[in-house]
C-alpha cells in the first residue's frame, strides 16, 4: 500500500503537549539514515533521483551548542562564494527525498544543506505511523531549537563555500511552516520559498507563534505554494494569511493551485503533481534571481 490517508492532513494532526525540557542536551541521531522514511513506503516509480555528477554532496556536520547536528550538503564540485539554500525538511526528516532536492539545487549552482532537526529527539524516518511520529518525536521539537540550529546551519555554508549575502531558505510540510518562521528570525536572508506549510494555528509551548502571527512584521520576502484541495491547510487559512501580509505592505506572496493536494511536490507520494511541481520550482528559481540569491 502506499503511504497513509493521514498524509494529506499532516499540517493539523490533532495537537500534542509533550512535557519535554528545552534544555535536552543528547543527540539521538549522530548520522542521516539512508533512504526513505519507513511512513512513506513504497515509493512511487515516478520517484526522481539526482545525480552527482559534477557535485559534492554527502553528509556533513554542523557544530551547534552543544554537539554535533548531522546535516546533507551538496554543491557544484569547487565551488566559492556560493548562494546557499537553507533546505528545511518534511515531517519526515532528512530522507533519500530531501537530499535529491540538495542536490536539484546544487545542480543549479547553489550550495544547498539540509540539516536533521529532529536530531535530539528522534530518527522520523523509522516510523511506519504518521500520528506516532509527531507525537513521539515531531511534537517535542521546539521552534526555539529550530531557529538556533538554522542558524548554526548558515553560519557552517558560510565557512564551506557559501556567501551570507545570497542566502535563502525552503522548505516542505513541517518545513514550509519554518520557512516563514525563520524568515522572521534572520532577517540577514535574501528571500524564502514556502511549500504547503501551516499557517494558522494556536500556540503551544513548542510553538508559540506561527506564520501569521509574524505576518505584520515581515520583513524578508517569501513565495508561498499551496494548493487548493490540500484537507490540512483550509483555503480561508490561506486567504487569511494573504490579507495579513497586504495589510502589513509585504513583498511576500502567495500562489494557490487549484485542485491540489497537500505534498504536491513530493515526487515519490501519488500526491505528486508534475505540473504544479514544476511550476513551484520554477517560480522558485524566478524569486531567488529576483531578490539577489544567485
Amino acid at each position: 500500500m502506499q503511504p497513509k490517508a493521514a498524509l494529506a492532513s499532516i499540517p493539523d494532526l490533532v495537537p500534542f503537549t509533550p512535557k519535554t525540557e528545552f534544555s535536552r542536551r543528547d543527540f539521538v541521531m549522530t548520522s542521516l539514515a539512508s533512504g526513505f522514511a519507513a511512513a512513506v513506503l513504497p515509493v512511487n516509480a515516478q520517484t526522481i533521483t539526482t545525480d552527482t555528477k559534477g557535485l559534492t554532496a554527502g553528509e556533513v556536520k554542523i557544530p551547534v551548542k552543544d554537539g554535533q547536528m548531522p546535516a546533507y550538503r551538496a554543491m557544484p564540485a569547487g565551488g566559492k562564494d556560493l548562494g546557499v539554500v537553507l533546505v528545511v525538511q518534511e515531517i519526515f526528516g532528512v530522507h533519500e527525498h530531501i537530499k535529491d532536492v540538495c542536490r536539484r539545487f546544487a545542480k543549479e549552482g547553489y550550495l544547498a544543506i539540509a540539516p536533521e532537526l529532529y536530531a535530539r529527539q528522534g530518527d522520523a524516518t523509522k516510523y511506519k505511523e504518521v500520528a506516532e511520529l509527531f507525537k513521539e518525536v515531531v511534537s517535542k521539537v521546539p521552534d526555539e531549537q529550530v531557529m538556533s540550529d538554522l542558524d548554526a546551519t548558515a553560519a557552517w555554508a558560510v565557512k564551506n563555500g557559501g556567501n551570507a549575502n545570497k542566502m535563502a531558505v525552503t522548505g516542505f510540510c513541517w518545513g514550509g511552516r519554518i520557512v516563514w518562521m525563520y524568515a522572521a528570525h534572520n532577517p540577514r536572508l535574501k528571500a524564502g520559498v514556502a511549500w504547503y506549510g501551516g499557517l494558522v494555528r494556536p500556540g503551544s509551548p513548542m510553538t508559540p507563534k506561527h506564520p501569521i502571527d509574524i505576518a505584520p512584521t515581515l520583513k524578508v520576502p517569501v513565495l508561498g505554494l499551496y494548493g487548493g484541495a490540500d484537507t490540512g491547510i483550509a483555503n480561508d487559512t490561506v486567504e487569511k494569511m494573504r490579507e495579513a501580509l497586504k495589510k502589513a505592505g509585504s513583498s511576500s506572496e502567495i500562489v494557490l493551485y487549484a485542485d491540489t493536494p497537500h505534498g504536491f511536490h513530493a515526487d515519490y507520494r501519488p500526491s505528486y503533481r508534475p505540473g504544479e511541481a514544476n511550476d513551484g520550482w520554477k517560480r522558485l528559481m524566478v524569486w531567488f534571481r529576483k531578490y539577489g540569491v544567485t
